[in-house]
């Protein structure tokens, strides 16, 4: 192949796309940070996409039954900035101008949120190729659910763009895997091959032969040999549209800074801008004045532009058959539109159970309770486990099991795929209305730490049910008993983690999770049995929406008229049944004690300052906290005169409660700690 391929195409075809790669340099250039390789080798089929296939409406990007475009190998941002505003999107030229500045709507790689008609934040390579994944799931649920004969209200496809790196990455391999298990055919990626990493040639670590390994994942697979020849683009773009039965990718040679004389096909076009004198023999290549910069012909911006109208149209017809559904099927499309805008209505609030005292339930087993009893009222919430479903206590019953051409079933076999399950869960939390939900051990929490940072980072809410969540797990022993994994998840932004004390806290912790709306929601929740506490004697469980709360509080007479505890007992899940021990046992001994059952670090800050110090008075110092965990992070709320229980070394093999008895956990240890507190 010689280093530059013969332009296929008419004339105003190569200056629309050449106005995308000179846009796309430009912005790397002014910025002198950036990846403009990318957008120079896939331009062309970037263009085929978006001017002939993606069916959007600028004008309105949450336009429910549009396409959607997943631009994975986000460091190519560019590309889809200067296709966003080429076509119209609410994204000025003087934002292409910040590219990666401060305050800017164009930052290193797309943010979802941030940016008019970015679907989601790409950038960790296959996490943007996992998130379409979600996004064809959800699309295959709803209409499976909501269309009827004539009525395909529901009904579009997932574009993307990926690179070598997202088909590299752990996590593709994942999702792929699964994707092609649920013969998803509304997926449609284009491969762009250009044979360059970071480091070099891919050559270097890369060999496999990728078409074989996706047609055995099941997918449809074909090869264009010129990523720059747009029938052949087009051609394979519509064949894979006719392939209902299988995701499509289409696996194209491109050159990676198509058109830099001395960095085409070289690694120095990834990651770095050109320099101002090979941006000019660029420039000059592609037929472009050399002195003109973020430069838009009239006749290629009119082009680009007819996705304004275009996709008026297009949604104007869809409004039209939408509103013929809402006469033929008002009490489908009723509940659509009310799920779709996040109005779940009253009655599965009404359904949560309430549970009566008893000695011992897993919150784990609550957990799945409570699953079944809001599952009827509301039909979006929809999930599974990584291959733990009896031991997550996840699925619906009554409800079927989503599988090829059983679209309609609303338990998903994940597999053993945490990171997908992660990364999918996202792109089905992307999708207006759907609820999603997926489980493992917290242990493993590890795999989809990824997928969970990119969901806080996008203020979006999949709902995580992590199960054996402490060494009380028992006889699996150090390599599935979670030590660090509560403080781990803590430390992410935007993420609220809930460790309920029984089970009628996980019930209102599941209420929490669905009315939640701008991040992640991750149950920590036992495997252990646990006493239900008795409510009449205790304050109830609707406190936990506050993330920490006085469950009990003894102020004997006699104690110098004080009006404040002289020791703040604190647990959260499993310990809370160890600090009500030892409280009971103080309160007999005429102590002051306070207990404070503290399942939510996050809903707790959210709270009034006054509410805060209500809980944490200042001036009592003698606090002790107890959690079957590291105990990173609660000197914020024991202070420097208070104590952690907690755990500083992995866990052991044996029945849990021996484990938890071993560790000092237990009641007496409890009293130990306390007593030494107040004596000090």
């Amino acid at each position: 192949m010689t280093q530059f391929e013969n332009p296929i195409g008419s004339e105003l075809d190569q200056l629309c796309i050449n106005t995308i790669r000179t846009l796309s340099i430009d912005g790397v250039q002014k910025a002198n940070a950036g990846h403009p390789g990318l957008p120079m080798g896939c331009a062309a089929m970037a263009y085929v996409v978006w001017t002939r296939f993606l069916r959007h409406n600028p004008s309105n990007p949450h336009w429910h039954n549009r396409d959607r475009f997943v631009l994975s190998a986000g460091h190519g941002s560019m590309l889809l900035y200067s296709l966003l505003h080429l076509t119209g999107y609410d994204l000025p030229l003087d934002e292409l101008k910040n590219f990666r500045q401060y305050g800017s709507k164009t930052p290193g790689h797309p943010e979802f949120g941030l940016t008019a008609g970015v679907e989601t934040t790409t950038g960790p390579l296959g996490q943007g190729f996992s998130n379409g994944i979600g996004m064809a799931i959800a699309e295959r649920y709803l209409a499976a659910h909501y269309n009827r004969p004539n009525y395909d209200v529901v009904d579009y496809n997932i574009y993307g763009i990926v690179s070598d790196g997202d088909l590299m990455e752990g996590v593709a391999s994942e999702a792929a895997s699964l994707a092609g298990h649920l013969k998803l055919g509304n997926i449609i990626y284009l491969y762009d091959n250009n044979h360059i990493s970071i480091d070099g040639n891919t050559e270097i670590a890369f060999t496999e032969d990728v078409a074989k390994r996706f047609e055995a994942y099941g997918w449809h697979v074909q090869i264009v040999n010129d990523g720059n020849d747009l029938d052949a683009i087009d051609k394979a773009i519509r064949t894979a549209q006719s392939v209902k039965d299988r995701p499509s990718i289409i696996k194209a040679r491109t050159h990676i800074g198509y058109g830099s004389p001395h960095k085409q096909d070289t690694a120095e076009a990834h990651g770095s801008p050109l320099g101002e004198d090979e941006v000019r023999l660029a420039k000059q290549f592609y037929g472009w004045d050399p002195d003109k910069h973020f430069f838009i012909p009239d006749e290629a911006l009119k082009h680009f532009r007819t996705a304004i109208e275009d996709g008026k149209k297009i949604e104007a017809e869809w409004q039209t058959l939408y509103a013929k559904y809402e006469k033929e099927h008002p009490e489908l499309a009723t509940e659509l539109k009310a799920l779709r805008e996040k109005n779940y209505g009253e009655e599965w609030k009404k359904a949560l159970p309430v549970f009566p005292p008893e000695k011992g339930m897993a919150t784990r087993q609550a957990s799945g309770a409570v699953l079944n009893a809001i599952a009827p009222h509301l039909p979006t919430l929809i999930g599974g486990s990584a291959d733990l479903r009896p031991s997550n206590d996840t699925f619906l019953k009554n409800f079927g099991e989503f599988q090829p051409k059983q679209y309609d079933g609303r338990n998903f076999h994940f597999g053993v795929r945490e990171h997908a399950m992660g990364s999918v869960l996202n792109g089905m939390a992307l999708t207006d209305g759907i609820i999603p939900y997926g489980g493992t051990f917290l242990i493993f929490s590890d795999y989809l730490r990824p997928t969970i940072r990119l969901a806080a980072l996008m203020h979006i809410r999949p709902i995580y049910v992590f199960t054996h969540d402490s060494i009380g797990l028992g006889e699996d022993g150090p390599t599935h008993q979670p030590i660090e994994h509560l403080a781990a998840l803590r430390a992410i932004p935007n993420i609220t983690l809930i460790r309920p004390a029984d089970a009628n806290e996980t019930s209102i912790a599941w209420k929490v999770a669905i009315e939640h709306r701008t991040g992640p929601v991750a149950l920590a929740l036992t495997r252990q049995k646990l006493p239900v506490l008795d409510r009449t004697k205790y304050v109830s469980a609707e406190n936990l929406v506050k993330g920490a709360y006085i469950l009990a509080e003894n102020l004997p007479a006699g104690k110098a008229g004080s009006k404040q505890p002289e020791i703040i007992l604190i647990g959260t899940g499993s310990e809370v049944q160890l600090v009500v021990g030892a409280y009971e046992t103080l309160v007999k001994e005429n102590i002051a004690a306070r207990v404070v059952n503290m399942p939510s670090w996050e809903l707790f800050e959210r709270q009034p300052e006054e509410y805060r110090r209500s809980i944490f008075p200042p001036n009592v110092k003698k606090r002790l906290a107890v959690e079957a965990a590291v105990p990173m992070g609660w000197e914020k709320y024991v202070g420097d005169e208070g104590d952690v229980i907690g755990i500083t070394k992995f866990g052991a093999s044996a029945p849990g409660d021996v484990v938890m008895k071993e560790y000092g956990f237990t009641v007496e240890n409890v009293l130990a700690h306390a007593r030494k507190l107040l004596k000090s």
